[in-house]
């Protein structure tokens, strides 16, 4: 079992030659770090290409029956993206350059020294391994271009896309902050796909999910032997987005040595690999978003005042779901949409909707997109109704019932007040067991105002199982 893991771990590599002994020379030259599969000539090779998908092709020119420039012409209508590096006994520059064009990764004449040949395969592998990536993000940007519009019709909203105007199409840094789920990365990706990078990749990467011992190596890439577990050079994320857009998310979590390293690369545009020793130059657009407060972190000496001051040249801000409600309808509507696949978009009912608007998305966008999904599996009709969601929005009733009071004269405005700050704040402490530093925390007030507003609107410091329905 672990030896047949092995052989699927290893690269696979076509070795198309038509003298048996070169066949097995390779063969015992390469298979200790690669599953060599042989072909002695070129329809035995068109086959073993469906039947193994290889990483790679060795492909001797000089060969009877279907000529090797001919086999690599089939190669390319069969499958355009494998490298092939082309080997032969031929001096002339001509059949080189031919083969070049016909999509030749590489060029080794025979007979070959076997350092030569294993770093020929090592440098197109690793560069395939480029290409691959490069491809794949650029593939998913593209599938994922056509649904990163931004709703919203908010005043602040209005300002966001304002500001990512004005900054999109120049070369400057900007930081984006915001609450988790507002949609920092659609600030991100808009803010690519306007600029003259557009075409060039978009790379983004969450911070705070990757462990401080790896982050370094993710940003920059590593060298072989650079650490226990590298097998084989890296290349890292800034130079994956050479030319590019890099997205750091949460960037407020990085320590203040890697901190420093990435204001080295925005002040010098350029690093080391770890483990290496070599200066690689970059042209990178870096957007960076945090969900954290960097002037207090700054306070509390966890973020560089000096790249602050480099990341914050343009910034912009997304305000919470909560504080531009009338953006909620319209995206809903448009994950309603978005998630139709291909049949009429399911309605809101008007009681569901204005629940809806009622509450305070802690989640913001990104608990919407949720709810909506959870929506579409409960929906037995094409009205998504109240009774269907979530049994948190669902209590939000008396704060819509209390709005409506208002509007007709029933309740004076400063008592619905009253009514929902009491709610709310009843909510926060039973969800932290009336913990009032961590139900301060949660609705992002001091812990000196929750206890003025406690005492204000007479809420009992500890629970009281007479009061407030808080289910």
């Amino acid at each position: 079992m672990e030896q047949a893991t092995k052989v699927r771990a290893k690269k696979t590599v076509l070795v198309v030659d038509d003298d048996a002994s070169v066949r097995q020379v390779l063969e015992d030259v390469l298979s200790d770090n690669y599953h060599i599969v042989p072909a002695h000539d070129g329809e035995s090779a068109l086959t073993a290409i469906q039947q193994h998908q290889p990483q790679l092709i060795l492909l001797d020119l000089m060969m009877p029956g279907m000529h090797g420039m001919e086999l690599l012409r089939a190669v390319r209508q069969q499958d355009a993206q494998v490298p092939v590096v082309v080997l032969t006994g031929s001096t002339s520059y001509q059949t080189a350059v031919e083969a070049m064009k016909l999509g030749a990764s590489d060029y080794l004449g025979k007979p070959f020294e076997v350092p030569a040949l294993l770093l020929v395969i090592e440098r197109v592998l690793a560069n395939q391994v480029l290409y691959n990536e490069v491809r794949y993000h650029r593939e998913a940007a593209q599938r994922r271009k056509d649904n990163l519009r931004m709703i919203g019709n908010s005043p602040a909203m209005l300002e966001v896309f304002q500001r990512i105007q004005q900054v999109a199409n120049t070369p400057s840094t900007v930081l984006v902050t915001g609450e988790s789920g507002t949609g920092k990365e659609l600030v991100a990706r808009a803010l690519h796909l306007q600029s003259d990078r557009a075409e060039q990749p978009f790379i983004a990467i969450n911070c705070a999910a990757i462990p401080d011992n790896l982050i370094e190596a993710e940003l920059f890439g590593h060298e072989k032997g650079a650490f226990t577990s590298a097998h084989g050079k890296r290349v890292g994320h800034f130079e994956l987005a050479d030319n590019g857009t890099l997205f750091l998310d949460e960037l407020g979590d990085l320590s203040l040595a890697t901190q420093a390293k990435i204001l080295r690369v925005l002040q010098e545009r350029e690093f080391v690999r770890v483990g290496g020793n070599r200066t690689i130059s970059v042209d990178v657009r870096l957007i960076a978003a945090t969900n954290k407060n960097l002037e207090e972190a700054i306070k509390a000496g966890t973020f560089r005042e000096d790249l602050y001051y480099r990341l914050n040249v343009f910034p912009i801000h997304l305000r919470p779901l909560r504080e531009r409600r009338e953006d909620i309808l319209p995206i809903t509507e448009h994950f309603l949409s978005l998630k139709a696949s291909g049949q009429a978009p399911k309605r809101i009912s008007r009681e569901a909707a204005d629940l809806l608007e009622a509450y305070h998305w802690p989640g913001n966008i990104r608990e919407l997109e949720n709810v909506v999904e959870q929506l579409m599996i409960l929906a037995r009709g094409e009205v998504l109704t109240a009774e269907i969601l979530p049994s948190h929005i669902r209590q939000q009733q008396p704060v819509v019932r209390a709005s409506e009071e208002v509007i007709t004269g029933s309740l004076s405005f400063d008592k619905a007040v009253s009514e929902f700050e009491r709610e709310i704040i009843l909510r926060a402490l039973s969800e932290t067991g009336f913990v009032q530093t961590r139900a301060a925390a949660l609705l992002g007030i001091t812990r000196r105002i929750l206890k003025y507003k406690m005492d204000q609107l007479n809420i009992p410091s500890r629970p009281s199982y007479t009061g407030a329905n808080l289910s």
